[in-house]
């Protein structure tokens, strides 16, 4: 589903001769692409849409570490095409949640697993992401789930 929504973002962008947005799909596509040889030589099968979401955070991620250090160096229009890129994946996550819905998802996660300190931390992540993949940015949350576990 996600694959063919790209595809088809790919020739409106070509159509509407959006570089920028073409050549970032472009990207995205080739990455799909080394994934799933990647996941073949491993004997998996193509990665699912839940399993691009999480090719997809991790480009974000790759761009945001980018524009941090472009802008350390004053390279102000690199970040801002690093940016770019960003808003043209970004239109293909799911919503992110909101700070307050996350801590309810980890008090939740903490409650279902009966988490009661530090070791626990795992299992809580590992529900989190079964539920919220794609909706939450687990850097984050790993350090919300290690102050709800250490308090």
């Amino acid at each position: 589903m996600l694959r063919d929504d790209i595809n088809t973002a790919v020739k409106e962008a070509m159509k509407a001769k959006d570089e920028r947005k073409l050549s970032t799909l472009r990207m995205v596509n080739s990455t799909i692409k080394n994934a799933d040889i990647e996941a073949r030589g491993q004997g998996k099968p193509p990665l699912s849409d839940a399993d691009l979401l999480g090719v997809f955070q991790k480009m974000i991620k790759q761009r945001q570490e980018s524009v941090e250090l472009y802008e350390k160096g004053g390279r102000a229009e690199l970040a801002a095409q690093e940016r770019e890129e960003i808003a043209v994946i970004s239109a293909y996550l799911p919503k992110q949640m909101a700070e307050d819905e996350v801590k309810k998802a980890i008090a939740d996660a903490i409650a279902e697993t009966g988490a009661a300190g530090m070791k626990d931390m795992g299992k809580v992540i590992a529900v989190l992401r079964a539920k919220y993949a794609g909706q939450m940015d687990f850097g984050k949350a790993s350090g919300l789930v290690k102050a709800a576990l250490s308090s």
